[in-house]
């Protein structure tokens, strides 16, 4: 009894919230203008950004799954293996980790951690730790395809790299908060069995071409279901923070159509625009939107880029950094407690937070700065 009316108290706020939010943007656009907008503005993001998003991830699901079919993979694991350690704090089989999340998503950095034979080369602290280092390389193919489709090529590189910079910042941030409350940590091994390295993996009995075809279906499947998952957060994340960021129509009017808005969040980053500018180089306040927007979703966040170039507010910069801080925190805020509660360890969801970021915000920054010096080169 007393949980059904602690449960009926808890709808109070959560409809306060909501009246004072939504009525207040009503009151300024209008009622049916405000609902006409959200649903226009979804409508055409459905149409002309998640269907495009969608053809981008079966393409980048079936080259991802020929290369793992064909080795490029296990190279790939192989080179980068010597850097593990020495930046990121962790074993050489870790590289495996970065390149999967980076041809898919966060979560496949967790099936990975479930194998036995994967977990068994960590210890503690560092197992822990890739819940962040996973989730920096995220859907990092698709965001590069993404932007080069845009009609960028060094920029997307350049965020590449100040993700890179800020998956090492997150990483060893949520290695040294982990250790700070479990120094026991660093001497204990994720997992106590010990496993022997397979020399070779027994080669099916398939043609050439099958195991081609077999690797781009199957890639391309994949990317299907990638493609579907994103459409809740592109349509209901994207079209409310357009409602904050856009203004009414080119005469000042509401008509109700879409990617008109009230400029919240705009007229927020003005008050404090100096700081966007001298940290990310943002010329103007919309292109705030980008990394708020990432933090939940960064398919989502993608959906913004078009509308941004297409008025002018997007350059060069501006791409680099949504490389690196989409790439890096690849909506985090709603993988980090499912991954770490996956892991075992959901009471330090708070922990890998906050360093991730910071990991997110050091890579923007990181990628802005490196652009300055690419522009002046």
């Amino acid at each position: 009894m007393n949980r059904k009316k602690s449960s009926a108290w808890e709808g109070v706020p959560c409809l306060v919230i909501i009246l004072l939010l939504f009525g207040g943007i009503g009151y300024v656009m209008g009622v049916s203008h405000m609902l006409n907008t959200l649903m226009q503005t979804a409508h055409d993001l459905l149409l002309n950004t998640v269907f495009y998003l969608m053809a981008v991830t079966v393409l980048t699901g079936a080259i991802g799954k020929l290369f793992i079919e064909f080795g490029v993979v296990n190279l790939l694991e192989k080179i980068l293996r010597p850097l593990m350690r020495p930046i990121f704090n962790l074993p050489g089989v870790a590289s495996l980790g970065a390149v999967m999340t980076f041809l898919s998503d966060n979560p496949a950095i967790i099936s990975l951690a479930q194998d036995k034979q994967f977990s068994s080369y960590f210890k503690k602290y560092q197992f822990i730790s890739l819940t962040n280092f996973g989730t920096a390389f995220g859907m990092g193919l698709l965001v590069m395809v993404f932007m080069m489709g845009q009609g960028f090529f060094v920029e997307p590189i350049i965020g590449l790299f100040g993700a890179f910079v800020g998956c090492m910042t997150s990483t060893r941030l949520m290695q040294r908060a982990v250790l700070k409350s479990y120094p026991h940590f660093a001497d204990e091994q994720a997992c106590e069995e010990s496993f022997e390295e397979e020399d070779e993996q027994k080669s099916e009995d398939k043609s050439l071409f099958i195991r081609i075809l077999n690797s781009l279906l199957d890639g391309g499947r994949s990317g299907v279901y990638v493609g579907f998952t994103i459409i809740p957060g592109v349509l209901i994340i994207s079209s409310f923070v357009m409602l904050l960021t856009f203004g009414a129509s080119a005469d000042g009017a509401y008509t109700g159509a879409a990617y008109e808005g009230v400029e919240l969040l705009p007229w927020l980053a003005g008050k404090i625009s100096f700081v966007f500018e001298w940290l990310f180089g943002f010329g103007d306040p919309h292109l705030i939107a980008f990394p708020i927007t990432a933090l939940g979703a960064v398919g989502a966040a993608l959906g913004l880029v078009p509308t941004f170039l297409a008025n002018g507010w997007a350059d060069g910069n501006s791409i680099a950094v949504f490389t690196a801080i989409g790439m890096c925190w690849s909506g985090y805020l709603s993988t980090h407690t499912a991954m770490l509660d996956s892991l075992g360890y959901r009471e330090l969801t708070s922990k890998a937070v906050i360093a991730h970021t910071i990991g997110g915000l050091v890579a923007a920054i990181v990628a802005h700065w490196l652009y300055v010096l690419y522009a002046i080169i």
